[in-house]
């Protein structure tokens, strides 16, 4: 942060949404194999009798990726230094840092799993190509034909790698929020035309189950999943610390300058905070309408057929609803969009990783102060490893469910450290002139309590489920 990119805040609301973007980068991240998956179970599990609870997730979290947002606005300092220079002793900021550390390697897993889900999602939609593939894989080796033939989605896994790795290699923050303003604007169109489509089948939700889904209520059995659709919707813990990069990558901190305790810097951030507010709650928007979709696909179609399919078989299931009144088509393109679902969250997730693994590198001596072009070399060398990396746990661990899981219970155990570190922020670090309303006060100790409070139920639940994947049967 200097002088020289000062820029003054935009006037008007046709300005401030041209300065959006960072929001619509995390709205692409959070919609995956969570909403995708676990969301449509729930609907399909319990019905429309959670619906309150995916719009109450969806929005009060939003108070927590706000105030990160204004402080790396402020202060210039992206999460992972915020999370350094928290206190004076060295050993807290540390050993926060590790704790993201580990989170990561988790979270790591989870984006295996998303690549192999995608691999699914294209194998069902196009099942002869890697049926060809392995046919010719066997002219090769016969033991890698039956390889292959085993597991005949590995070959579009492995083309969503190179995917990946070509999109984000060397890619700037202008060329990222385009392709994922497109992709997230498509995504989203074609869920929400695909849950309209159902008022024309024999699968239309029900008006008064739909309402019933409104009011508040947690059926006597739904208690362990009320925690689920809390932890799995709206921001998560990784998104949480993706925001204030995003913001940063996007000019706001430069656009507002240094901190001079001038009228002038404090009308900048006012001005620059209040475009990124329009930020979130418009990504809110888009990540809340497809999440209800994918919900309400669950609830609307399969919960009456008392059907509760996982993981493939759920996606093949949805996509086969369609076929009927508008012919096959609608199958495969539901399939494509399943896969794009999960594939702009894995390119994303990649994307966001390698730049806070430089930043990380940096703060702890593992490398120089990076200059400009180390930095560029870093980010690219990061952005073929990760997605490499995905591949590899997928095609060794081989289950996608094991994978998304463990992911899932590393960022439930650190949204609260997340929510209180914010809170620590907000009322010893961010400048008195800044703080904001009593009502995002307010808000913003709900989601923290909130969180808390579903981390201490979900972390030994999840922990519980993933041991049993390493019991013998």
């Amino acid at each position: 942060m200097d002088s020289s990119g000062i820029q003054e805040p935009p006037t008007t609301l046709w300005k401030c949404l041209r300065q959006i973007g960072p929001g619509i980068i995390l709205a692409g991240t959070i919609v995956g194999s969570g909403e995708l998956v676990l969301t449509t179970a729930i609907g399909a599990e319990h019905g429309f009798v959670f619906l309150w609870l995916i719009l109450f997730s969806c929005v009060i979290k939003v108070f927590v990726q706000i105030e990160l947002g204004r402080y790396a606005i402020s202060s210039g300092q992206p999460t992972l230094q915020a999370l350094r220079n928290i206190s004076r002793y060295r050993w807290v900021g540390l050993a926060l840092l590790y704790w993201w550390l580990g989170m990561l390697l988790c979270t790591v897993f989870q984006l295996g799993g998303m690549t192999g889900g995608v691999g699914q999602c294209l194998n069902s939609a196009f099942p002869s190509f890697g049926q060809n593939v392995a046919s010719k894989s066997s002219s090769v080796s016969t033991w890698l034909g039956e390889y292959l033939l085993a597991r005949p989605e590995l070959p579009w896994a492995m083309m969503t790698c190179a995917a990946t790795v070509l999109l984000i290699y060397g890619g700037t923050y202008r060329r990222i929020e385009s392709l994922t303003t497109f992709i997230v604007v498509g995504v989203t169109l074609v869920t929400v035309i695909a849950t309209i489509a159902l008022l024309f089948t024999s699968y239309a939700p029900n008006l008064s189950s739909i309402i019933d889904g409104l009011k508040f209520q947690i059926p006597s059995k739904g208690v362990a999943q009320a925690f689920a659709v809390f932890g799995i919707t709206g921001v998560g813990a990784t998104e949480l610390f993706y925001y204030p990069y995003w913001c940063i990558e996007k000019g706001y901190a430069k656009f507002v300058g240094p901190n001079d305790g001038s009228l002038a810097w404090e009308n900048r951030a006012k001005g620059w905070i209040r475009v990124m507010h329009l930020d979130a709650w418009i990504s809110m928007v888009v990540f809340t309408l497809s999440t209800v979709a994918f919900y309400t696909m669950g609830a609307a179609v399969l919960h009456p057929q008392g059907l509760v399919p996982k993981g493939s078989a759920m996606i093949n299931a949805l996509s086969e609803m369609y076929k009927g009144p508008f012919g096959d088509w609608t199958q495969v393109l539901f399939l494509i969009g399943a896969g794009a679902v999960l594939f702009k969250t894995l390119y994303l997730a990649c994307a966001a990783n390698s730049r806070m693994v430089v930043d990380f590198m940096s703060i702890v001596g593992a490398i120089a102060i990076p200059t400009p072009l180390l930095k560029s070399r870093l980010l690219k060398l990061f952005c073929v490893l990760f997605p490499i990396t995905a591949l590899g746990f997928y095609v060794v661990q081989r289950d996608p469910q094991l994978m998304v899981r463990l992911g899932g219970m590393a960022q439930a155990a650190t949204l609260p450290m997340m929510a209180f570190a914010t809170l620590y922020f907000r009322y010893t670090k961010l400048s008195t002139c800044l703080r904001p309303s009593i009502v995002s006060d307010v808000f913003l100790w709900i989601a923290s309590i909130a969180i808390l409070v579903v981390a201490m139920y979900a972390v030994p639940d999840s922990l519980s489920k993933i041991m049993t994947f390493f019991q013998p049967t």
